[in-house]
C-alpha cells in the first residue's frame, strides 16, 4: 500500500512537496537528537552546531506547510487521494512530536550542571541511544523507499526499547537509590521517558509502511482488523 502512496505523492506537485518536506523534517529531528544527546550525555560544555530552537521552529513551520499542501490538494482532488493525505498527515504529526521531545531534552540539558554519564546504567543507556540513532537511519530509508520488509524488521528488532525504558523509570520510582541525588534521579527518569517517546514515534512512522491507516501506530497484526 505504501508504495502506491509514494507513487501518488510523486505524481502530484502539492503532495510531492509535502512528502519532501516531511523527509526534511525527519532529517532535522535526527540531527537535533544527536546534538542534544552529546550535550546532555557526553559533554555539558558542548556547543551546538546550530540553533536548536530555530530548528524546532522550522519543524513546526514545515508541519503547517505539509498540512496546507495536503488540504489544498484534497480540496481539488476530493476523496480520491484522501487515504494518502491522511497517512502523510499522520506521519508529520509523529515527526513533529519527535521534535518536541528533543526540545525537552534541550531543556533538561540546560538544567544540568554536569552531563548524565558514568552511572550504573551507562551501558543500558548507550544501548538504547545507539538503537534509536540506528532507528532514525532505518526509518528515513523506509520512509523514502517504502521498504515493507525493512519496516517489519525494524519493528521486530527494537521491540525491547520501550520496555527497557519503562524498567529503568520504574526503578527510580520504586527504589530508594543512594547512588543518585534526587536531582539526578529526576533527570534520568525524564531522559528515559523522552527516549521512549522518541522511539515510539519512530515506530509509528514505520507502521505507516506496513499497516493500513486505521492501524498506524499499532503493532503488526496477524488478523485483518
Amino acid at each position: 500500500m505504501y508504495r502506491e502512496l509514494l507513487a501518488i505523492f510523486r505524481k502530484n506537485i502539492l503532495l510531492d512537496k509535502a512528502y519532501k518536506r516531511s523527509y526534511e523534517m525527519l532529517e532535522i529531528t535526527c540531527l537535533m537528537f544527536k546534538e542534544i544527546k552529546q550535550r546532555l550525555r557526553e559533554d555539558e560544555k558542548h556547543q551546538f552546531s546550530f540553533d536548536i530552537m530555530d530548528q524546532d521552529i522550522a519543524v513546526n513551520k514545515y508541519e503547517r506547510e505539509v498540512r496546507r499542501h495536503v488540504f489544498n490538494h484534497l480540496c481539488v482532488s476530493g476523496m480520491e487521494d484522501l487515504n494518502s493525505g491522511l497517512v502523510l498527515t499522520s506521519i508529520i504529526i509523529d515527526i513533529e512530536r519527535i521534535g518536541d521531545y528533543t526540545k525537552n531534552m534541550v531543556e533538561l540539558a540546560m538544567a544540568q550542571s554536569t552531563a548524565l554519564k558514568n552511572s550504573k546504567f551507562e551501558k543500558d543507556i548507550k544501548k538504547i541511544e545507539s538503537a534509536i540513532e540506528n532507528s532514525f537511519v532505518r526509518v528515513r530509508n523506509i520512509f523514502e523507499k517504502g521498504t515493507i520488509d525493512e519496516a517489519k524488521s525494524l519493528l521486530q528488532d527494537y521491540q525491547w526499547i520501550n520496555k527497557s525504558c519503562d524498567d529503568h523509570i520504574n526503578y527510580f520510582l520504586t527504589k530508594d537509590e543512594k547512588l543518585f541525588s534526587s536531582g539526578e534521579a529526576v533527570a534520568y527518569t525524564l531522559y528515559f521517558r523522552y527516549l521512549k517517546r522518541i522511539n515510539s514515534h519512530l515506530r509509528n512512522i514505520a507502521t505507516s509502511v506496513v499497516n493500513p491507516f486505521h492501524r498506524i501506530g499499532f503493532e503488526l497484526s496477524k488478523t485483518k482488523k
